[in-house]
């Protein structure tokens, strides 16, 4: 069975720093693209990052990155600021593009929560 889980969300200042974690189980994510998402209430849910097999993609204050051994991909989120504020997936996928995972194969139910708040 293909399985993510994301962890590593919580309360934090504007200004502070969060990283996300993406655990697989039941597969290699290695083997795929792997792409963080975003959901705010109220919103449509928005591409955060994604980390192909061969390229990483940084968008001002996110990097993506992979730790192969421990089939983990993480985010690490910069300079948070309310707007920051969402439930945050992961999702396994073909590809990136345009730092958007597509084609998804499976992907984390229940996400986890990053509020940015003073």
């Amino acid at each position: 069975q293909l399985q993510l889980v994301e962890s590593g969300g919580g309360l934090v200042q504007p200004g502070g720093s969060l990283r996300l974690s993406c655990i697989a189980s039941g597969f290699n994510l290695n083997n795929y693209a792997i792409g963080w998402f975003r959901q705010a209430p109220g919103k449509e849910r928005e591409g955060v990052s994604c980390i192909s097999r061969f390229l990483n993609f940084v968008k001002g204050r996110f990097t993506i990155s992979r730790d192969n051994a421990k089939n983990t991909v993480y985010l690490q989120m910069n300079d948070l600021k309310p707007e920051d504020t969402a439930v945050y997936y992961c999702a396994a996928g073909r590809g990136c593009s345009g730092g958007v995972c597509y084609n998804i194969i499976t992907q984390g139910g229940q996400g986890t929560q990053v509020t940015v708040s003073s």
